[in-house]
């Protein structure tokens, strides 16, 4: 029987769209009885809690003993190397890792590579990938690209104008965030002339502390023009700073994952867009790919790497992709 454990308090259970995480069972017979410890950045960050459903659903399917931990809302290499550490002396025949920074974490694959469990890097990646399974993430090259289009947009952008941008982020090293603000960057840099990033700020996940990054941007800069939000925790602190301020729709704000709270907010105007994963495939496919691993003891048939597409949402997005894409909380 397929059974969860935490291993510590202030554990937060949400879903995602149901449509997400339909697949084909991958050889339970074979999996059954084996452990995978499933270790994330911050466990109230409603994403990873999306991601929770789809790894309890693939390993559910596949008769695996599931063990999820992360520290309940800080995103920081401090607080999770000794969630790893205690996830790794339970002995796990699998571990699935994101790494919140792609050096500080290295040392755990290793760790666990000695002691023969394999280990795959989901939405984030350690930096050198040669004891690691699998690494599946969203493009978030091509999130941040996005992104800055949607932005200029929404700030009128037009050749010979001059525009203040500022960006905020949980960590200056998780690679989501360094891919996304380069791929951001890339963009304003080759299309946009004129529109700078004057500001970066981060968060580590705490969306009190995006907020008052955002409030103190607003201070330092009246002629601010717009925001990228990198993450969904820095997109919900944005969103509530500048409706505190009243400045909803005076300041752009284009944000990263589909938060519920901050997809309803799109319709407000609050929101010019956000880029939406599938937080629950990543996980789901994570366990399936291990328990393949199980199955025949053989890397043939397992991607290095994997990467799924974005969707971006915005207005004009049908009320069914809205529902679709939303990290839907039980």
């Amino acid at each position: 029987m397929n059974s969860f454990k935490k291993l510590s308090a202030g554990l937060v259970a949400a879903g995602v769209a149901g449509a997400l995480l339909t697949g084909t069972v991958v050889a339970p017979a074979h999996a059954a009885n084996k452990k995978i410890a499933f270790v994330m950045g911050a466990e109230s960050d409603p994403f990873f809690q999306a991601m929770k459903v789809g790894a309890e659903a693939a390993a559910k399917a596949n008769n695996i003993d599931l063990i999820w931990q992360g520290d309940p809302s800080e995103y920081s290499p401090a607080t999770q190397i000794p969630v790893v550490d205690q996830v790794l002396a339970l002995k796990p025949d699998g571990l699935v890792l994101i790494p919140t920074d792609p050096t500080a974490l290295q040392a755990s694959v290793t760790k666990a590579k000695a002691a023969g469990i394999p280990v795959i890097n989901v939405d984030t990646r350690v930096g050198d990938l040669t004891d690691v399974l699998s690494f599946i993430t969203g493009d978030n090259a091509d999130g941040g690209a996005k992104a800055a289009d949607a932005l200029a947009k929404a700030i009128k952008w037009k050749k010979g104008g001059s525009y203040q941008v500022v960006v905020g982020l949980t960590s200056a090293t998780a690679t989501t965030n360094v891919a996304r603000l380069n791929g951001f960057s890339k963009a304003i840099a080759k299309k946009y002339p004129g529109i700078k990033i004057v500001d970066k700020a981060y968060s580590q996940s705490q969306p009190a502390k995006a907020n008052t990054n955002v409030s103190n941007w607003l201070t330092k800069y009246p002629k601010l023009s717009g925001i990228f939000a990198i993450d969904g925790t820095n997109a919900a602190g944005a969103a509530a700073a500048l409706q505190a301020k009243g400045l909803t729709g005076k300041i752009a704000l284009v944000g990263y994952d589909a938060y519920k709270t901050n997809v309803d907010l799109i319709g407000k105007g609050v929101f010019t867009a956000l880029v939406a994963q599938d937080p629950a495939a990543e996980a789901k496919l994570a366990i399936e790919t291990l328990v393949k691993f199980f199955a025949t003891g053989s890397k043939d048939g397992i991607k290095a790497e994997v990467v799924i597409p974005n969707v971006v949402l915005s207005k004009t997005t049908s009320k069914a992709d809205l529902a679709k894409y939303t990290y839907v909380q039980k």
